[in-house]
């Protein structure tokens, strides 16, 4: 089956309706999805931001927002605007980095999307991260503490060089037969890619 690689952050606003349409319209295309999560902060710090773009230029904030809204409601998933924005997602980031391989990955992304997003959690909490897991069937305590061991906070780092590497800026970004798309709205384009091999190569 080809793989679709899904690059999300868990405090990015378009990361979350792209979480939760993906699966779907990948499977209805007969292609796998490999969830990769990795963390926008040091990636924009490099380009001399200290915080979210959004933030920093309040007109793009304010037309985001709204624009969110919109996709929202056609999506028919509930949003309720953060408080406090972007949250610190670097413990939901190494919990899914440590555990990629779990068939349960993929609706613990989602579920932390959801309390971020929908229900204005603060997911730095361990305890909020402990209830993503638990809606999503797994017992908490213990993947957590596998989250935070050092070894994994490596696995993490290295896994935004590699974000770096393959030229990702923002999220989502989706890597289709190594070709990168970027942004909610180019999700149809990037399956369109992996479902015509003809084009791969094509400048």
């Amino acid at each position: 089956m080809v793989a679709l690689e899904f690059w999300f952050e868990f405090a990015s606003t378009y990361s979350y309706p792209a979480a939760a349409r993906i699966q779907a319209m990948a499977d209805q295309a007969g292609l796998t999805v490999v969830w990769q999560p990795f963390l926008l902060g040091p990636i924009f710090q490099r380009q001399g931001w200290h915080d979210s773009p959004f933030n920093l230029y309040p007109v793009q904030g304010r037309y985001m927002w709204r624009d969110l809204e919109r996709i929202c409601a056609a999506l028919n998933i509930p949003l309720r605007r953060p408080s406090v924005f972007p949250r610190n997602s670097v413990l939901a980031a190494r919990v899914a980095c440590a555990f990629a391989a779990e068939p349960w990955l993929p609706d613990f992304v989602r579920q932390v999307f959801h309390a971020n997003f929908a229900e204005d959690l603060d997911i730095t909490k361990p305890d909020i991260i402990q209830t993503c897991l638990e809606r999503s069937g797994i017992s908490g305590h213990r993947i957590i503490e596998r989250a935070l061991a050092p070894d994994n906070k490596d696995a993490l780092r290295l896994q935004v060089e590699r974000a770096v590497a393959l030229g990702i800026f923002g999220a989502p970004s989706f890597l289709a037969a190594d070709e990168l798309f970027w942004g909610n709205d180019r999700l149809e384009q990037a399956i369109a890619w992996c479902k015509v091999p003809s084009l791969v190569g094509i400048a």
